[in-house]
């Protein structure tokens, strides 16, 4: 994938209009797909092509900010450290998911959950996080259910949530995975009652509903 402008003339001005593509090899040859529309950047606009960067400088132990231009744009003399770049070389390597990982992450905040599981699922003595491992299977059944399986084989290299929960792929190992399913089963009815309780507070429900989802 790589990023790529679309070039306009309008009024004898040069628009152009920039997009995220990737090759796509078919029978009638290699075509270019659109993944991301990023719009219109022009002259008018120049502080859309600045991007700023923390660059450490390695030679004093100081941190300076540089701006970023395409090689073919010349920056304007009032910005200090520009670099140019090749646009047309840059790349995506492994993305991620990342918006639904944090959601999911939050929608847990707000249950408070950490506060239910936290004692019923210490850390093990070889230092599993079981609270992770559980948060993973959590948001994989809601972003994208399937087997635990293919969570371990396929999913949880595509998304954020080790980056996330600061773990690494360890809480994605299969046995792992049946394993903090196997320490669920003895809560079930206690959770159920947490959640009747924090769903309740969250949305100021009655006495009669509250009582409708026991």
């Amino acid at each position: 994938m790589y990023l790529r402008a679309y070039k306009r003339i309008n009024d004898g001005k040069e628009h152009r209009y920039w997009s995220v593509v990737e090759s796509v090899r078919t029978k009638r040859g290699v075509h270019q797909r659109q993944l991301l529309y990023l719009g219109e950047l022009n002259d008018s606009q120049k502080a859309q092509w600045c991007s700023a960067l923390d660059v450490f400088d390695e030679s004093n132990a100081s941190v300076r900010q540089m701006s970023l231009f395409p090689e073919d744009r010349t920056p304007p003399p009032e910005v200090s450290n520009p670099v140019q770049i090749r646009l047309s070389q840059m790349t995506f390597h492994h993305p991620r998911q990342w918006g639904g990982c944090w959601l999911a992450t939050e929608l847990w905040n707000q249950l408070d959950l950490d506060r239910f599981w936290e004692p019923r699922l210490p850390e093990s003595r070889k230092g599993t996080g079981w609270l992770s491992v559980l948060k993973t299977l959590v948001c994989y059944r809601l972003l994208d259910p399937g087997s635990e399986w293919r969570l371990h084989r396929d999913w949880f290299k595509t998304c954020a949530m080790a980056d996330l929960l600061g773990e690494d792929d360890s809480i994605a190992a299969k046995d792992t995975l049946y394993r903090c399913l196997d320490k669920l089963c003895e809560h079930k009815n206690d959770l159920f009652s947490f959640l009747k309780t924090q769903w309740s507070l969250l949305f100021s429900l009655g006495r009669e509903l509250s009582d409708f989802l026991a």
